[in-house]
Order: C-alpha cells, then sequence, then structure tokens
C-alpha cells in the first residue's frame, strides 16, 4: 500500500462497484455501446495476452500456422505473460478499470495524484501475485520520479509510448465529446505521458469512443475524433497553452489520419477479397508499425478498425496476431468499435468468459460511467 492509502486493483473496482450508488437513467441503446466498448476492450486485450511482444513471425510458431481467432493460454515463452490463463485480461483492461474507478469516486474529475498512488498500488498488487506484466516503460519511470518528489507536471515528459491511450476508454463513456472529455485526458496523461504524443493519443481514443456510444458509425466516429483533437490542440496553440512537452517524434493525430485513409483504400467487399489478410498485416507493419510508441499503436488500431469497422471481431483477431503490442492494439480497437456496434458485435461465449475469468462486471461500470456523462440529460 503506498502513501497509506488503499486504492483498489482495476479488477477490484469492476467488481465492486454497486448499480445502488448511482441511478442511470440513460437509454438501453446508449448502455449497450458503452457496454460494449468495455467488452471490446476487454475482449481484445485478452485476444493479444498470448501474442503480446511478439513478432509475427514467432506468433506462428508458438501458436500454429492458423491465426488465433479464440482465448488460448499463454506460451510458456511468453516474453510478458508466460503460462498465463486463457481468456486473461493484462495491464490495458486492469489500469482501464483503475481510471474508471478513479473517475467514478471523482464523480467525472480526476485527482491526478490520487491516480497516481492507485497506479503505484496496482502494480504492487502485481507484484504480490508473481505478475511480470507491470506498468510499462513510461509509466513506470514517471512514477518512479513521482516518488521522487518531482513535481507532478514534470515526471511524463518523457512518455511517448500509449499508456495513456490504452487507459482511455472510461473517459469517453463518462464523457460526451467537450471541453471535458479534453481536459480529461489531458489530466490523465500528465502524470505519465505528458507529452504531445501521450495526450493526443488519450484524446483520439476516448474521443473516438464517445463518439460512438452517441450514435456515429465507427469510420465517423473515428474521423470525428481526428476533428475533435486537431480543433483542440489548434485552439490551445492559439491561446498559448502547450499542450503537453514537445518530442521529435511523428505526430499521433497526423499519422492516424494517414492510417485511416490509407485503410480505407483497403476496404469494403472487393479489397478484403483483393487485399488479403497477410497483405495488410505486412504492409501495417512496414508502413505504421505496431510498437508501443502511441504514434505507432493507435495509428495501428485506427487502420484495423476502419478496414473492419463493419466485422469488428475479425479486427481484434486481425489486431491480435499483427504481432509487437498486440493487446493494446486490439483493446483500442475493440473499445473503438465496441462503442460503435455495442454489445453484440462480439461474441457472447467470450463476453462472458473474459468477465468470467478476470472476476468483472463490466455493466455495472458502464452504468456509473454513463452517469457521469450527462447523457441522461440530453
Amino acid at each position: 500500500m503506498v502513501n497509506g492509502t488503499s486504492h483498489g486493483s482495476g479488477r477490484d473496482l469492476a467488481r465492486n462497484a454497486s448499480h445502488d450508488s448511482v441511478g442511470v437513467s440513460t437509454s438501453n441503446d446508449t448502455y449497450d455501446h458503452a457496454l460494449g466498448a468495455l467488452l471490446g476492450l476487454a475482449i481484445g486485450d485478452a485476444l493479444g495476452m498470448p501474442t503480446q511482444s511478439m513478432s509475427h513471425e514467432r506468433i506462428s510458431l508458438e501458436y500454429g500456422s492458423t491465426p488465433i481467432r479464440s482465448f488460448v493460454d499463454a506460451s510458456p515463452n511468453q516474453p510478458i505473460a508466460p503460462n498465463m490463463k486463457a481468456g486473461s485480461v493484462t495491464d490495458d483492461t486492469e489500469q482501464a478499470l483503475l481510471l474508471a474507478g478513479q473517475l467514478m469516486d471523482g464523480d467525472g474529475d480526476l485527482d491526478i495524484r490520487q491516480y497516481a498512488y492507485a497506479l503505484l498500488n496496482w502494480e504492487e498488487d502485481m507484484k504480490a501475485r508473481g505478475s511480470l506484466d507491470l506498468l510499462g516503460p513510461s509509466t513506470k519511470r514517471a512514477l518512479e520520479r513521482f516518488q521522487a518528489g518531482m513535481d507532478v507536471e514534470q515526471t511524463g515528459i518523457l512518455g511517448t509510448t500509449n499508456g495513456g491511450a490504452m487507459r482511455a476508454c472510461p473517459i469517453g463513456i463518462a464523457n460526451r465529446p467537450g471541453p471535458h472529455l479534453a481536459e480529461t485526458a489531458r489530466r490523465s496523461s500528465i502524470v505519465t505521458h505528458n507529452t504531445e504524443q501521450g495526450i493526443e493519443s488519450t484524446m483520439l481514443v476516448a474521443a473516438a469512443v464517445s463518439y460512438g456510444i452517441d450514435g456515429a458509425d465507427p469510420e465517423e466516429a473515428m474521423l470525428m475524433a481526428c476533428n475533435y483533437v486537431a480543433g483542440y490542440l489548434a485552439m490551445s496553440r492559439f491561446e498559448g497553452h502547450a499542450l503537453g512537452h514537445w518530442s521529435p517524434k511523428a505526430s499521433v493525430i497526423a499519422r492516424t489520419r494517414w492510417a485511416i485513409n490509407w485503410a480505407r483504400n483497403h476496404t469494403g467487399d472487393d479489397a478484403v477479397d483483393l487485399y488479403d489478410h497477410d497483405m495488410f498485416g505486412d504492409q501495417l507493419r512496414a508502413l505504421i508499425g505496431t510498437s508501443v510508441e502511441a504514434n505507432e499503436s493507435v495509428p495501428a488500431a485506427f487502420a484495423i478498425a476502419t478496414r473492419y469497422a463493419q466485422r469488428p471481431y475479425d479486427a481484434l483477431c486481425v489486431a491480435a496476431n499483427i504481432g509487437g503490442d498486440t493487446d493494446t492494439i486490439a483493446a483500442m480497437t475493440g473499445a473503438i468499435l465496441g462503442a460503435a456496434h455495442g454489445a453484440s458485435a462480439f461474441p457472447e461465449s467470450l463476453a462472458t468468459t473474459v468477465q468470467d475469468v478476470n472476476d468483472l462486471d463490466l455493466a455495472t461500470t458502464a452504468d456509473r460511467l454513463l452517469a457521469l456523462s450527462g447523457r441522461n440529460d440530453a
């Protein structure tokens, strides 16, 4: 326990949330889309768990030449989660639910110091369980600086990876597109990913989820998210506010726009026949990349979600087999497509399994987050 305060893990927060604590009057359709976002996140994460940090070729050697299309146990040679049980989620879902709990505790606002302690306690809990699936490189470095007494505005100034984006789904459920969504995404990035890339990527995923819940189709939601983030960045620059620390690395928003347009050229029934999964994957790895860097993994997720916009489960399977940061790419892809399509986008058996294996109650979490969004007041 860090700082003498106990903060539950993401799993605990999802399990312990109570329907009685918040009254929700959102429409069943809106609720279905919010639940779909959380299910897509968790199912994508669990599908990508056994392949994370492995090359596409290594995945085939470890799990067979047939692509993974269901939950499987992690290989003993899995570099992050050896022998992990089929259907288990990783830090992506755990930390997203941890953030959800922080938002619910703060009535929609985020206390960033409390959030930092919650992340530290989460890692302590993981270590106690013997897990190797701990904090990512940017988050770990930033929290070490936080513990050493560094100002919270400075701890995350080197964080250009996707840790903020992987946790962003609850922000999109708890907020309609607007200033509060952007500010919450920014605040959630300050401690660990206080860079242009970290903040842009977090806003992008949160906004795409939010637009999907509000009824936009997947491609429309992603394009609107790009416009939303670009507009917010332009306004911030006009007002003289720096949105995150500068990094020489490529822009997430620019590369995501490019990735969406590139994927659109390989979408549709004819394109799917002519430009098969393997060719698409080869080109995605070569042109976009699938590393933990936000300016690779986020555009990769948006590209996959674009090409397979009407085939959400196929999208998650492609992401899980693509190589690189597969669990995070599949989790972000699932959150975006689940928000746009709803819970029925994914096999019911996998939705049940992922919640049973990880002791999750995503329905209650969706309910409570929606209560913060103001959608029931519209």
